[in-house]
């Protein structure tokens, strides 16, 4: 097998990227774990569902201003990115990058599907790989136009969520900001139940997700931070190609503007007694409070990066980041099974502070086991695998020293 038909191998790859995925995945857990443990409308208002008083409330607090938002759109980022890196030639060994590009799309779409109708319906990977097919087309953009074009798509559903806050007011959203009694305990039911009756719940919120979700907002709002994520990369920022100076700077700027943004969205919900009609309003702080923190969360990891290149750390991350399409996935299988009826059955009768002490033993099995992992093999099983069908052929797997 010639070097063009082959992906990149481990020697070749920037280090500083794997470091930030994996870093961006394992924060990801922070609020994932909320899905996982709790009824589905408990992220949208945390008085929906559970206690938030005491530690509970900072646990809420905290999760909401550091991870909610900020780690997936450091995610989405770094797969922006990716479509650059993978598309970055003509062809590879006779064949057209951009027909293999639309087969590994293609792919993470299915895989996206098994993912959430099979295990888990918060699955993020069908909208990458349907985001995936439109952001193609603006790669060869100046920085830019991504910039402005990004900014356009991610604005949309902020601007759906404005208008419908500003014509409908809270009946908008009134039944999903505190819904009924019967419809949490259905859920709860469901999820505690065998692999079968989750269906009950799984199904239309997946389906609900990938069709009316993607269109009027998750589909934007990737597509929105693929594009950032473009020329973040393109300009050399997620490349750890900038001066010191500049991290600095971006560390600072971002989390300055972040912070105060979203922390001000916390002080409109509670002056508001955190009502119906204030809620779609809420939402548009740490919607575009994101941002500029998980910019700053960029700059922060690079700069790590160039402090302790060697690092235990360093190494660590970027064994979770080059095996992240496997940890995503595992983080399911463990959640799940701690929280579905098939395993433990701890749905929704756990508290945020419980959910958290879940995270980090997730975190304790994850990171060792990626670097035990990458000892032996170049790749994790899932990544090998989508290898493998993107390029039609068997990839090596073990490693070679």
């Amino acid at each position: 097998m010639t070097r063009e038909s082959a992906p990149t191998p481990p020697s070749e790859r920037i280090v500083s990227l794997d470091v930030l995925r994996g870093f961006a995945l394992l924060g990801i857990l922070i609020i994932n774990i909320r899905l996982f443990s709790m009824p589905e409308l408990a992220l949208l208002n945390p008085h929906a569902y559970g206690d938030l008083t005491g530690a509970n409330y900072w646990v809420w607090l905290l999760g909401h201003v550091l991870a909610e938002g900020k780690f997936i759109t450091l995610f989405t980022f770094l797969f922006g990115a990716g479509v650059v890196l993978f598309t970055g030639g003509s062809e590879r060994n006779g064949r057209s990058v951009r027909r293999l590009y639309y087969r590994r799309s293609a792919l993470l779409v299915a895989f996206g599907l098994g993912h959430a109708y099979l295990l888990w319906y918060g699955d993020v990977l069908f909208a990458y790989g349907v985001c995936a097919f439109v952001v193609v087309a603006f790669r060869d953009r100046s920085v830019r136009s991504l910039l402005v074009i990004g900014t356009l798509l991610y604005a949309v559903p902020s601007v759906i969520e404005v208008l419908s806050g500003l014509t409908a007011g809270a009946a908008a959203i009134s039944d999903s900001w505190q819904p009924a009694e019967s419809v949490i305990r259905a859920e709860i039911e469901a999820y505690r139940g065998g692999w079968l009756a989750q269906m009950e719940h799984r199904v239309p919120s997946s389906f609900r997700r990938q069709t009316a979700g993607l269109l009027g907002y998750t589909g934007w709002r990737v597509s929105g931070a693929m594009l950032f994520g473009m020329a973040l990369f393109k300009s050399g920022v997620l490349g750890n190609d900038r001066s010191s100076g500049f991290y600095t700077r971006l560390i600072v700027g971002g989390a300055v503007v972040g912070l105060g943004t979203v922390l001000a969205g916390v002080a409109y919900i509670r002056a508001n007694d955190w009502s119906a009609g204030a809620a779609l309003f809420w939402r548009q702080f740490n919607y575009w409070g994101a941002l500029p923190l998980a910019a700053a969360y960029s700059g922060a990891i690079v700069r790590y990066c160039r402090w302790r290149p060697d690092g235990t750390e360093t190494k660590a991350l970027a064994a979770v980041g080059r095996t992240a399409f496997s940890n995503y996935l595992l983080q399911t299988v463990l959640a799940t099974s701690v929280f579905y009826g098939h395993g433990l059955g701890l749905f929704g009768s756990v508290s945020r502070t419980e959910a958290l002490a879940v995270v980090v033993g997730i975190w304790a099995l994850q990171i060792p086991l990626s670097v035990a992992w990458l000892r032996r093999f170049r790749f994790g099983p899932m990544e090998w695998l989508w290898r493998v069908l993107t390029y039609g052929r068997r990839q090596p797997l073990r490693s070679e020293g």
